[in-house]
């Protein structure tokens, strides 16, 4: 009996938690994209439009990647995971201050706030990444993935990174202001870094290994593995890469435990 109770009070505490982040989501929504012209359609129709124009000045220039891949696949499959994980950091950051009112609901916590942004933020790039890929592919401009789960799996684990990121440097950043000043050059800094622009395959092996410290990495070069195939000879470790994200996961709840505590106190 005390099991079932147990059992009952921790779903009835989940569904009070889901009411309250699906609650925070609608007020993100509204806050962020308003209620005129196209409203919430600029969740994705704000990274689509970043993605079309990279692609276009990467054929417009035509750019080289190392490889024979076509020029509109290898954008769409690199510069989408970019705008997944580096948008989500900058949802975090200092997203406290504007809703401390909110933390005089008892059922709202720190957590919340960020996960109802950073849901809203990984549902926009992911959203504007399946619906290009349609599009594409549709037309005969990128044939359809080779490995879909195998895709899938690179965006949930580039979508882990971009979210235990954002967590941790969003705790950071309410104990340390310089974050939020650092973060911005740093996150533009990490693009040419990311391997969205690049194969890892076409560095020496000493490069690759010191590419493939950087998670990031890893998550690109599997995805593209799946979108592409026998195409492409990918390099990536994802146990590496599931700790790393393990570990900002770890460290980012350990500090937001932190700051919350100073919260209820002020």
């Amino acid at each position: 009996m005390a099991v079932a109770a147990g059992s009952d009070d921790l779903l009835q505490s989940l569904r009070i938690q889901c009411r309250v982040i699906h609650a925070l989501l609608m007020r993100e929504v509204l806050t962020r994209f308003g209620r005129h012209n196209i409203g919430f359609l600029w969740m994705f129709v704000e990274p689509m439009i970043f993605t079309l124009g990279v692609t276009a000045l990467w054929t417009v220039t035509k750019s080289t990647h190392g490889s024979s891949l076509p020029i509109t696949a290898f954008a769409l499959s690199g510069y989408s995971s970019v705008l997944l994980w580096r948008n989500m950091p900058s949802r975090t950051i200092g997203a406290i201050e504007p809703n401390l009112a909110l933390m005089y609901h008892r059922n709202v916590r720190v957590l919340d706030i960020y996960l109802a942004r950073l849901i809203l933020e990984g549902g926009g790039a992911t959203t504007s990444f399946v619906m290009l890929g349609v599009v594409f592919i549709s037309i005969g401009m990128v044939s359809p993935p080779e490995n879909l789960l195998q895709v899938f799996g690179g965006w949930m684990m580039l979508f882990w990174f971009g979210t235990s990121l954002a967590i941790f440097l969003g705790g950071l950043s309410e104990e340390f202001e310089i974050v939020e000043k650092l973060w911005h050059p740093v996150s533009y800094l990490m693009f040419p870094l990311s391997g969205a622009a690049f194969l890892v395959d076409i560095f020496p092996p000493s490069t690759q290994n010191l590419l493939l410290y950087l998670p990031m990495v890893n998550g690109v070069e599997y995805l593209r593995e799946g979108f592409f195939g026998s195409k492409v000879h990918a390099h990536y470790d994802m146990g590496y890469m599931a700790v790393c994200n393990a570990i900002f996961l770890l460290l980012g709840l350990a500090q937001l435990a932190k700051v919350s505590r100073k919260v209820v106190l002020e």
